[in-house]
């Protein structure tokens, strides 16, 4: 394994739409490999192929262990993923990037969505996520058409390099800390 260097913002690279994986080959597995690696260093949740400088339609999550969430730990590599569906309702969210260091946002995403594509095996799968997984798959899927999150944020503020993460779990805090209780 090996780590990649991610590209910024400023790389025009970011603004391109990525290629289709053709064949799922073991150098397309090593480059997985590599993506997590480097994610994980990054301190991440996501990672789109593009984002280490190759175009491919090629993105992984993982979602953080520590999470009061029922996907947390869970992992994921999506080779040419599409969203299949959407729901009608759109949620807004505070996100960051590891192309975009030190700023974040809020920006809607759709609460619920299946996506299909292939896993590392060239299997097909279809997944139906909601919540944090649901927002994660969309921003990965859109690095995929040259979009950033930025694109679609109603506010972006600077936050200190490295803490995106925290920005993003606050505002998720908060955001329940106002929901009604059930017991209520």
């Amino acid at each position: 394994m090996a780590l990649r260097p991610i590209i910024f913002s400023d790389n025009p690279l970011l603004r391109q739409k990525s290629h289709r994986v053709s064949r799922v080959s073991d150098e397309v597995r090593q480059l997985i490999e590599d993506m997590f690696e480097t994610m994980r260093a990054a301190h991440g949740v996501g990672l789109a192929a593009i984002q280490v400088g190759l175009p491919l339609r090629l993105i992984i999550i993982e979602v953080p262990e520590d999470l009061d969430d029922p996907d947390a730990g869970r992992c994921l590599t999506l080779i040419n993923p599409e969203l299949a569906r959407v729901s009608a309702d759109l949620e807004e969210g505070v996100e960051g990037c590891l192309s975009v260091p030190g700023w974040v946002g809020t920006v809607p995403r759709f609460t619920a969505v299946t996506v299909k594509g292939l896993d590392p095996h060239g299997r097909k799968v279809r997944l139906r996520a909601t919540g944090y997984l649901a927002r994660i798959l969309q921003h990965e899927i859109d690095h995929l058409s040259g979009v950033l999150f930025i694109d679609h944020a109603s506010e972006v503020w600077r936050v200190e390099e490295g803490t995106e993460e925290e920005a993003e779990a606050a505002y998720a805090q908060q955001k329940q800390a106002l929901q009604p209780s059930e017991d209520a």
